[in-house]
């Protein structure tokens, strides 16, 4: 592990969770009530003995920056680091990053003459755990010069990821971004079966790539250098099945990218659930936060059933029920809570307004997302009754027929949706 540097990509405008990205990054959002999802990536970084981590940056990354600086801190005796680079103007180029190959290229500079033969590439914005020892011995045993993990996925998931063909000894021999519904049933024409341990079934027949990538040291520079692509998997990854060998890794358990709202909301909802794929209470392989010394959750005469309550929170004589109650939230007195996610507060409140911070009196939500510091009024009823699909209101957002209460923001009493 002292052999590999990792770097995390901090993703773009994340314009598909929009409005939860509307101030942050993408791996700045809040998952499960109390984390952020750079927490996951990092994390799994640390149980492998990964210590040496860049976090590359460009959208909105100051809330990101600080949620690293605040929680990361790692043993001043040691070489370990998580390092925040940012975009950056600089004599080779005035660009903003263009791409996810193209972020690696340009801060390259900053990781060129650290001692690494390997190179692990993260996303910062997918949800899973997964032994990162285990993918780098794979990459160094087969003599793989990159090394795609990968897991197998359903037709209807498959459009939306990158498509590996593969030989029976796990070597890429293909690559296919995002194909149609047409490509796809071509591809299950022509496919042999999977290699073995792959895990394809006649429910998921197709091997998608994770967008977690293992790239000998020479071999990425090598690759970035060579022509001016942006993207590792539109490009970098298809342009190197020719000239190198790429191997896929195939990894069990659950993964998830969080990149649209509706993706966003349903793992939110997952983690309240019994035997949920993937939960916050490993014994071991447990996801690091930020410490906030916050006092346990407050509760009076109220009836919680299917939810996760984070420290810090108040809730007065209400009811909860398939949700995420983040911290520092108050819900108040008759007010209902079903199937939604609350980010929480980033302080508490001291003035009496119209509309307190949090979820006020009689307040009826259900299928809500609501982001942090937003105060609901009193007797407001967010639930959507009409089904709408995209809408831009006073105080809210509908996407996906998901109520977005933005960070901040305020419902009026009496507001129905």
């Amino acid at each position: 592990m002292r052999d590999v540097l990792t770097i995390v990509l901090g993703g773009g405008r994340g314009t598909r969770l929009f409005p939860l990205t509307h101030h942050r990054s993408k791996p700045a959002v809040p998952l499960g009530g109390k984390y952020r999802l750079i927490d996951i990536p990092i994390s799994n970084c640390l149980h492998a003995g990964l210590k040496r981590i860049y976090v590359l940056t460009q959208f909105n990354s100051a809330s990101l920056n600080r949620h690293i600086a605040q929680t990361y801190r790692l043993d001043l005796f040691s070489e370990g680091f998580v390092e925040v680079i940012a975009a950056e103007q600089t004599p080779d180029g005035e660009q903003w990053f263009q791409g996810t190959a193209d972020a690696v290229r340009q801060a390259a500079r900053h990781f060129r003459n650290i001692d690494a033969e390997y190179y692990l590439i993260l996303a910062g914005d997918h949800v899973y755990r997964m032994d990162f020892g285990e993918l780098i011995e794979s990459h160094i045993e087969r003599g793989a010069d990159i090394t795609i993990a990968a897991q197998p996925v359903a037709p209807d998931e498959a459009s939306q990821m990158g498509i590996l063909k593969c030989d029976i000894g796990h070597e890429v021999v293909g690559f296919e971004e995002k194909p149609d519904a047409a490509r796809l049933d071509e591809l299950l024409a022509i496919s042999p079966p999977g290699p073995a341990g792959s895990g394809l079934s006649p429910d998921k027949p197709f091997v998608a790539s994770m967008g977690i990538y293992v790239f000998s040291r020479d071999v990425l520079h090598e690759v970035l250098a060579r022509d001016q692509a942006v993207d590792f998997g539109k490009e970098i990854i298809p342009h190197a099945l020719d000239t190198h060998k790429v191997q896929a890794h195939f990894v069990r358990g659950f993964w998830a990218d969080v990149g649209t709202v509706e993706a966003f909301y349903e793992v939110n909802l997952m983690l309240t659930r019994r035997g949920a794929p993937f939960n916050f209470f490993h014994p071991t392989r447990r996801i690091y936060t930020r410490p906030r010394f916050l006092p346990g959750s407050r509760l009076h005469q109220c009836s919680i059933d299917e939810a996760i309550v984070a420290e810090g929170c108040y809730l007065d004589n209400c009811e909860v029920r398939e949700s995420i109650v983040g911290i520092r939230t108050s819900i108040h007195h008759g007010a209902k809570v079903t199937r939604s996610v609350l980010l929480g507060a980033d302080f508490y409140d001291e003035q009496h307004t119209e509309a307190p911070l949090g979820v006020g009196r009689g307040a009826i939500l259900d299928r809500v997302i609501v982001d942090k510091n937003a105060r609901i009024g009193e007797g407001a009823r967010l639930v959507n009754d009409r089904g709408l699909q995209d809408v831009d209101g006073d105080g809210y957002y509908i996407r996906n027929g998901i109520i977005i209460v933005p960070k901040g923001a305020v419902v009026k009493p009496g507001t129905v949706v």
